[in-house]
């Protein structure tokens, strides 16, 4: 019977994610590999749920670490561990992904059918779908005015469908904070809408 030597890592011997985010800042590409082979997989498998799509996984979850390489200044130890704020990321960009495949399918659609549909068709109610893309536009240039936090709130909750409780996690906001930017948001639009019809 033959006994084979496994070397295995004790967490002491390991470096802190905060020790290796350290090296990051001194741009010590080492350190980017450590974190690398410690969260890629994880992230690949959420980033894989989210977005169904194997290459363009692949492709978000190397973004991801560019990304940490790049901006590892943003990460405050302070506000918690880096792990769910990575995961943050990677679902951020996962959903980014998810829309703008969206986007592209939707344009898609919309010049199919307008190849589709002959010359000679008149809108049966101009004026009524004159209305809408008036009031679409009004409502994405109020939405340019809100503050960027605030304004991705109300895209994660109302073109998203996540609940109060996903786009807390998603944006790595407590709960009360994000109910408060998405209510306040809404008042705001609302009060400019009525003000824009009066």
């Amino acid at each position: 019977m033959f006994l084979v030597a496994v070397q295995t890592w004790t967490s002491a011997d390991e470096p802190t994610d905060a020790a290796l985010m350290a090296s990051i800042l001194k741009r010590d590409a080492a350190a980017l590999e450590a974190l690398y082979d410690r969260y890629s997989r994880p992230i690949y498998s959420l980033v894989l749920r989210i977005a169904q799509d194997p290459p363009s996984t692949e492709e978000i979850v190397q973004d991801v670490f560019l990304l940490l390489w790049r901006n590892a200044g943003q990460y405050q130890e302070a506000r918690g561990p880096l792990e769910p704020w990575l995961f943050t990321l990677a679902r951020n960009r996962a959903l980014d992904f998810l829309r703008l495949k969206r986007e592209k399918q939707r344009r898609r659609e919309i010049s199919f059918d307008d190849a589709l549909s002959p010359a000679g068709i008149v809108n049966p109610h101009p004026e009524r779908a004159l209305d809408r893309a008036r009031s679409a536009e009004r409502v994405r240039a109020l939405l340019r005015t809100l503050p960027d936090l605030q304004r991705r709130a109300i895209e994660l909750a109302f073109f998203d469908g996540m609940t109060h409780a996903e786009v807390s996690a998603a944006m790595g906001e407590p709960l009360g904070t994000v109910k408060s930017w998405i209510r306040g948001g809404l008042l705001r639009l609302r009060e400019s809408l009525g003000e824009a019809s009066a």
